[in-house]
C-alpha cells in the first residue's frame, strides 16, 4: 500500500475511533444523568415532605388559638362594652396566655378594627389604640370568618403569621382576634438541612427560608399595580421585594424543573450551595395558599454521570485498541510465518559461532578468575598490612605513655607497701578501726590500678572494625584517662561541650579513642612550654552527621605543615620524637566509618582538627 493510502485510511481509521469513543461517552453521560435526576427527585421529594410536614406542624399549633378567645366572656364584654377595668383585666389576661404560648403578641380588634387590648400593652410600642383596619387579615376575618396571612408588623417591623379569627355575639360580630406567630425557629433549623429550601405566600414572596438573604424576594418579578396594592395594606411594610432570580431551564416529570440560582449578596459559609444549577420540587401547604420548593444540588450527580461517561470513553477506546491489536497481530503472524525459515536459518549461523566464541570465552574465563583471585589476596593482604599499622600505632602511644602511667603506678604501690606495714603494726596494737582504714585505703588504689590497666588493655587490644552506637562522651572520657598524667604534668584546662551530651557515632569504639588519642596528644605536644595551655573539645550534630573539634591553643599549623598534614612519614617534631604516621593511620581510620578528619588554624589562634563522623542510627533501623 503507498504511503499516501497507508496516511489516508489511518487517519479514516482514528476519525472512526473518535466518533465512536465520543458516542459512547455522550450516551453514558445522559443515561447516567437521567438516572441520576430520577434519584435526585426521589429523595427531594423526601425532604420535600419532611420540610412541609415540619412547617405544618408549627402552624396548627396555633391554628384554633384565635377562636378559642371567642368563648372568654371578659373578652366578649370589653367589645361590648368598652371599660378601663376591664380593659385591664383583658390585657393581663392575653399577656399571661402569650407568655405561656410562645406567640409573638395576641391582640383584641373591635368592629372598627382599632385595637381594644394586647398582650404587649406594657411596651412604648404596644399595638393599643392603633387602627390595623387596613391589614388584609382583619377585612378576611370580617368577611369570612377567618384571616391567615404572612406580613410584617407596622410598628416594630418584626416579620410573622397572623391569625384572625371573627368574635360574634347576639348583635353580630363585635370584632377580631388576632394571634401573630413567629416562625424564626423553624428557619434556623432549616439553616442546618442538606439542601436549601423556601416558602412562598400566594403573591409569590419568599417569606420563609434556609438562606437568609432569600427573604423577601419574589419568585416573579412585581408589576407595579401589585406593589401599590402592597404599599396600601403594608402588608410587607414597604419592603424592596426584589427578584430572586431564578431561572428555569428545564421542565421535567412530576412538576419537577431544573433551574439555575443566582448569588445572592456576599458569599456566606453554608452546609449546602446556595447558588448553581439545581433540581426544583415544590408543592402546596396544607390549609395555607403557600407553595414550598426545595432546591437539590445537581451538581454530584453530573459529576457522576461525567465519571461514568469518562469511563465508558476509557472503556471503549480501551475495545478499540483490542481490536486493533488484534488485527495487528494476525497481519504480523503472517508475516512471521514468512520469516520462519529465514530465522531458522539464521539460528543455525548463529549456533555455529556461538560455538566458536565459546571456546575462547572460557579461555578467558580462566584467565580472568585467575586476575579476580589474586587481587582478591592483594586486597586481603592490604587490608592485614593497614590493621597491623593501626596495631602499631596503638602500640607506639603506649609506649609514648609507658613513663607517666608507669609513675601513676608508682605511687600506688608506695602507698600500698606503707599501708600495708602500718594495718599490720594497728592490729598487733588491737586498733582495729585504723587498720580497717588503711585496708579500704588499699582497696580503693587497687581499683584505681585496676581501671587503668584495664584501660590499656581495653586500648592495646585488636579492634573487630565492624560499627556500633558508640556514645562520644565515654570515648573521650577513655582517651582523656590514658593521658591524664600527661595533663596534670602540663597543667592544660580541658574543656569539654557537647551538644547534646548523650550523641552517639556509628563507628568503632576502640578505634575512634584512638584517633582521639593521637590528636589530644599532638595537642598537649603543641602546647608544650605555653604558659596557659588549654585544650577545647566540642561536638554537635549537623542533620544526620556529628561534628567534634579538637582544639589547642598553641602556634598553630605552619604552611607548609598544612599541606602535607596527613602524609605518612611527614612530620613537624624533632628526630625520634614520632613517625609521622599518627594522622595518616587516624585519617584512614575515620574513613573507614564513612567520616573524614581536617585540620586547620583557628581564626582565634592554635590549630584544630574537625572530626566528620556518621550518627548513630535509631534502633531498629540499621
Amino acid at each position: 500500500m503507498p504511503p499516501r493510502q497507508k496516511l489516508l485510511h489511518l487517519c479514516v481509521l482514528l476519525l472512526a475511533f473518535a466518533g465512536l469513543i465520543a458516542g459512547t461517552s455522550l450516551l453514558a453521560y445522559r443515561l447516567s444523568l437521567a438516572m441520576g435526576l430520577a434519584e435526585l427527585q426521589v429523595t427531594g421529594r423526601h425532604r420535600l415532605d419532611l420540610y412541609a410536614s415540619s412547617l405544618e406542624r408549627e402552624i396548627d399549633k396555633y391554628a384554633y388559638f384565635s377562636t378559642t378567645l371567642g368563648l372568654e366572656r371578659d373578652v366578649l364584654q370589653l367589645l361590648v362594652s368598652p371599660q378601663p377595668a376591664l380593659a385591664d383585666q383583658v390585657n393581663r389576661y392575653l399577656e399571661q396566655l402569650n407568655e405561656r404560648a410562645g406567640t409573638l403578641a395576641i391582640y383584641v380588634l373591635d368592629a372598627r378594627g382599632l385595637v381594644v387590648a394586647s398582650s404587649n400593652w406594657r411596651r412604648p410600642d404596644s399595638y393599643l389604640g392603633e387602627d390595623l383596619s387596613f391589614r388584609p387579615y382583619f377585612r378576611q376575618a370580617l368577611e369570612t370568618g377567618s384571616g391567615r396571612i404572612f406580613g410584617i408588623g407596622t410598628t416594630r417591623g418584626e416579620p410573622g403569621y397572623y391569625l384572625a379569627s371573627a368574635l360574634g355575639g347576639a348583635q353580630g360580630t363585635l370584632g377580631v382576634a388576632v394571634v401573630k406567630v413567629g416562625l424564626q425557629q423553624l428557619e434556623q433549623s432549616w439553616a442546618t438541612v442538606e439542601a436549601p429550601a423556601l416558602v412562598a405566600d400566594e403573591n409569590g414572596v419568599v417569606i420563609l427560608a434556609s438562606v437568609p438573604d432569600w427573604k423577601f424576594t419574589t419568585l416573579q418579578p412585581l408589576d407595579p399595580a401589585t406593589r401599590l396594592a402592597f404599599d396600601q395594606t403594608q402588608q410587607y411594610n414597604r419592603r424592596a421585594l426584589a427578584p430572586l432570580g431564578v431561572v428555569e431551564l428545564e421542565r421535567l416529570e412530576h412538576g419537577a424543573r431544573l433551574v439555575r440560582l443566582p448569588r445572592v449578596g456576599p458569599e456566606r459559609v453554608s452546609m449546602f450551595p446556595v447558588a448553581g444549577k439545581f433540581l426544583a420540587q415544590t408543592q402546596a401547604l396544607p390549609g395555607t395558599p403557600w407553595n414550598i420548593t426545595v432546591f437539590s444540588q445537581q451538581e454530584e450527580v453530573r459529576g457522576m454521570a461525567a465519571s461514568r461517561a469518562t469511563l465508558a470513553g476509557v472503556g471503549a477506546a480501551f475495545l478499540c485498541i483490542l481490536a486493533l491489536m488484534l488485527n495487528e497481530r494476525r497481519r504480523h503472524l503472517k508475516d512471521r510465518l514468512a520469516a520462519r525459515e529465514a530465522l531458522q536459518q539464521a539460528h543455525d549461523e548463529l549456533e555455529r559461532k556461538v560455538a566458536e566464541r565459546t571456546a575462547d570465552l572460557s579461555a578467558a574465563n580462566l584467565q580472568l578468575q585467575a586476575e579476580v583471585a589474586e587481587r582478591t589476596r592483594a586486597e586481603r593482604t592490604l587490608r592485614a598490612a593497614q590493621d597491623e599499622l593501626v596495631q602499631a600505632g596503638k602500640l607506639a602511644v603506649i609506649g609514648q605513655l609507658a613513663t607517666g602511667i608507669a609513675h601513676e603506678l608508682n605511687q600506688p604501690l608506695a602507698a600500698l607497701r606503707t599501708l600495708s606495714g602500718n594495718a599490720r603494726k594497728f592490729l598487733a596494737r588491737g586498733d582495729q578501726p585504723t587498720a580497717d582504714g588503711n585496708l579500704a585505703r588499699i582497696a580503693e588504689l587497687v581499683d584505681r590500678m585496676g581501671r587503668l590497666t584495664g584501660q590499656l588493655k581495653s586500648f592495646a587490644r585488636k579492634s573487630s572494625g565492624r560499627p556500633q552506637a558508640v556514645p562520644l562522651r565515654r570515648a573521650i572520657d577513655n582517651a582523656l584517662f590514658l593521658l591524664e598524667p600527661r595533663c596534670q604534668r602540663a597543667g592544660v584546662v580541658i574543656d569539654i561541650e557537647l551538644a547534646p551530651p548523650e550523641l552517639q557515632a556509628w563507628c568503632d569504639a576502640n578505634r575512634l579513642e584512638q584517633v582521639l588519642v593521637n590528636l589530644v596528644g599532638n595537642a598537649l605536644d603543641a602546647m608544650a612550654g605555653q604558659p596557659t595551655p588549654r585544650l577545647d573539645i566540642s561536638a554537635g550534630q549537623r542533620g544526620e552527621r556529628i561534628e567534634l573539634q579538637v582544639r589547642d591553643r598553641g602556634p598553630g599549623l605552619a604552611d607548609e605543615a598544612r599541606s602535607h598534614l596527613f602524609e605518612p612519614f611527614f612530620t613537624t617534631k624533632e628526630a625520634g620524637s614520632g613517625l609521622g604516621l599518627g594522622l595518616a593511620i587516624s585519617a584512614g581510620i575515620v574513613a573507614d566509618f564513612g567520616g573524614s578528619l581536617s585540620g586547620d588554624n583557628h581564626p582565634e589562634g592554635g590549630a584544630v582538627f574537625t572530626l566528620d563522623l556518621p550518627i548513630a542510627p535509631e534502633p531498629g533501623h540499621e
